[in-house]
């Protein structure tokens, strides 16, 4: 079965570096985690009708937690990607009334 655009990208991270970056065009998204990076950029192409020109990508791992008494677990791993847009592509709405 073909995945769509919405099963690659996950959801945006709101971070204060990553409202920083939008003025550089640059937005931060969890995407799947086997998503490879030519992937990651035609979902953000189809889903925000913007051009990329670049995607970083990292593995972040998960953190060691506890709640209370409970035994320690952890934060479950994920993927993160730093999508660059063209100089003369729109700005993506979703993070336009955070900053």
């Amino acid at each position: 079965m073909k995945r769509t655009a919405y099963d690659v990208v996950i959801r945006p991270i709101i971070s204060e570096q990553s409202m920083e970056d939008m003025d550089i065009k640059k937005y931060v998204f969890e995407v799947a985690p086997d998503a490879t990076k030519v992937e990651i950029a035609r979902a953000i192409e189809e889903i925000f009708d913007v051009r990329v020109i670049k995607v970083n990508t990292l593995h972040v791992r998960g953190r060691a937690k506890r709640v209370g008494a409970n035994p320690a677990g952890r934060t479950k791993n994920w993927k993160k990607a730093v999508v660059k847009l063209s100089a003369d592509s729109k700005n993506i709405e979703i993070f336009e009334n955070m900053a």
